[in-house]
């Protein structure tokens, strides 16, 4: 490839991510936290256990730091995303199994937006699930192919933002019990029957198509070809700005809880739709709260389901060794196996709610072939050079990985029963 060509297709791919140039990909990935997966989770764990699973929130964001920190530390380093790493350093059958599952969890993600952004159509227009799942697909790829996304990004993300806000400042206008909910926090409980919604939880905040999505966003500024300075410069700033978002979310995703605790629990509400939980921000928007929930669930679903397609286009791009170039065919067909893929589930599905809940489940069942590969690349010296995890940080690491496998061993457990 000569130099003139390699210019070419670097700036294909900055151009294929401009959307990130305003923002941090730590507030990005936040914004992923107020997706409709999330706000099914998080509803279905407030509405069914109060604040007893508050503590999931809490081991999840710590969690996400972690990995999402280390997925920035391989882009920042190498110059190379995990899908691409993996393809690089790993031996084919661990690749085939790590990414061939990634793009299983990017169809699981884009269900849930997809599905989300169609609830929210059918709240205001009355237009049918499929017909708006569709749509949403439609309008997400025409979104990456025109690369017209970063043109709506911001407006997009403040709604979405002022949503999750919405939800920050009930808390202080409902009947919240506030020492319940320090004790949720910090107090690991396991009700009968909450693994389930144990695992949604953490499976809708520490997302596997996210971590593939923030190395990718790292490596394509390739700050390793500039020298020690600025990496060492660029961890740094990448730690704060991952810390800055997750805490972020860890506030937007407790008050989801809470306030299902406070209005449905409380009231011996089993919540089993999306739109039942317009009732919560009835305090702040009045009886505009189900024309401003659906909204947010269209914005919400839009934003994240071109995500999650740039994450499949990323991982199934990664597989030939390649970035994501919505140029490239590889990234192409990544991007429509993600879309079709979920419009075909979405067909098969009975009860939206419990579809959207599953497809969370799905996502943490995934996350142990995401972050132990992740781990093995990071700390190796082969790999990073002198910027490999050290024996401190590779052993947080291991903890975070296998808290991941113990809990999901114990969903399997608990649904072989």
């Amino acid at each position: 490839m000569n130099w003139l060509s390699h210019i070419g297709r670097h700036a294909s791919r900055l151009a294929s991510l401009e959307l990130f140039r305003y923002i941090g990909p730590g507030f990005f990935v936040t914004v992923g936290f107020i997706d409709p997966g999330n706000w099914v989770t998080n509803v279905a764990a407030g509405s069914q256990f109060g604040y007893k699973l508050l503590w999931v929130v809490t081991l999840s964001t710590v969690i996400l730091i972690v990995v999402q920190h280390n997925a920035a530390h391989l882009g920042i380093v190498t110059g190379l995303c995990l899908s691409e790493a993996a393809s690089k350093f790993f031996k084919p059958w661990l690749r085939v199994l790590m990414l061939g599952s990634a793009m299983v969890a990017c169809v699981a993600t884009a269900l849930a937006e997809l599905l989300g952004a169609a609830i929210g159509l059918n709240m205001l227009t009355g237009l049918p699930l499929l017909v708006g799942a569709l749509c949403s697909a439609l309008f997400s790829a025409w979104m990456l192919f025109s690369k017209n996304y970063q043109r709506l990004e911001k407006w997009i993300m403040g709604f979405v933002s002022l949503i999750g806000l919405a939800f920050v400042f009930e808390i202080w206008l409902a009947d919240v019990s506030w020492v319940q909910t320090f004790t949720g926090w910090v107090t690991p409980s396991f009700p009968v029957g909450a693994l389930p919604v144990i695992m949604g939880v953490l499976g809708a905040v520490v997302m596997p198509h996210n971590i593939f999505l923030h190395s990718e966003v790292i490596q394509s500024r390739q700050w390793n070809v500039h020298g020690d300075d600025v990496i060492r410069k660029q961890l740094k700033y990448e730690f704060l700005d991952t810390l800055t978002g997750m805490g972020a979310g860890w506030a937007i995703n407790s008050a989801m809880i809470i306030m299902a605790a406070a209005v449905f629990f409380k009231g011996g509400i089993v919540v089993t739709e999306l739109p039942q939980v317009t009732v919560t921000l009835a305090p702040v928007f009045g009886k505009a709260s189900a024309v401003v929930f659906a909204l947010g669930l269209i914005f919400a679903g839009l934003s994240s389901s071109v995500t999650a397609a740039m994450a499949g286009g990323s991982v199934f791009a990664g597989i030939f060794s390649e970035p994501f170039d919505i140029n490239d065919p590889h990234s192409r067909v990544g991007l429509g196996i993600t879309l079709v893929g979920a419009l075909a589930v979405i067909m098969l599905l009975a009860d939206p709610f419990k579809g959207i809940l599953w497809s969370q489940i799905a996502l943490s069942l995934q996350l142990p072939l995401t972050i132990i590969p992740l781990i093995l690349l990071t700390s190796s010296k082969a790999v990073m050079g002198s910027y490999a995890n050290k024996p401190y940080g590779a052993a947080v690491l291991w903890i975070t990985g296998l808290i991941v496998i113990g809990l999901n061993l114990a969903l399997l457990i608990d649904m072989a029963r």
